[in-house]
């Protein structure tokens, strides 16, 4: 298996002690808006609410790992749906800087434009209201959604069958 051909059942049924993220929190679900509906990689945490400046701060820097595959950015949004952390100009900065995908605890928007572009993206839904900025975020923290614990450094894989997270690489 590599990253372009995993499927994390497959994944998961070769190393069951990875966390699976929980298919239905509170009535809340994760979609896939990307081009991409199959990504992994090391993760890089951000907590945010509300506010996306450190969203767009952190996908505007090199996303690739020590060999050269791409990161995943996890935001716990806190579940928000009262507007996106990640738009198609700030998903763009992502392709454009190596990430392999990003997943959002919260909203999106931009959505016909993201799922044209090569990365990943899985969030709770879709919102047409954008973020207010005001410099507000914590990364590189633990979160947790989901029935997930994540920290800079694990891995995450999602495709169309969900999520799975690991402390080590799995490809």
């Amino acid at each position: 298996m590599t990253l372009e051909n995993f499927i994390t059942c497959d994944l998961l049924d070769d190393n069951p002690e990875c966390q699976v993220c929980a298919p239905n929190m509170e009535g809340k679900r994760f979609f896939s808006y990307g081009g991409n509906t199959k990504f992994g990689g090391e993760v890089v945490t951000v907590k945010c609410f509300e506010d996306n400046s450190r969203v767009k701060e952190l996908l505007a820097t090199n996303g690739k790992d020590d060999k050269g595959n791409g990161k995943v950015l996890v935001v716990d949004g806190g579940a928000s749906m009262r507007c996106a952390l990640l738009g198609d100009m700030i998903a763009q900065s992502g392709v454009d800087n190596g990430w392999a995908g990003v997943i959002v605890y919260g909203c999106v928007r931009d959505v016909d434009d993201m799922g044209k572009m090569p990365i990943g993206v899985q969030a709770l839904g879709a919102i047409p209201r954008k973020s207010n900025r005001k410099g507000v975020g914590e990364t590189d923290i633990e979160i947790s959604f989901g029935g997930l614990t994540i920290n800079s450094g694990m891995y995450v894989y999602a495709d169309n069958n969900g999520m799975i997270v690991s402390q080590t690489s799995l490809l």
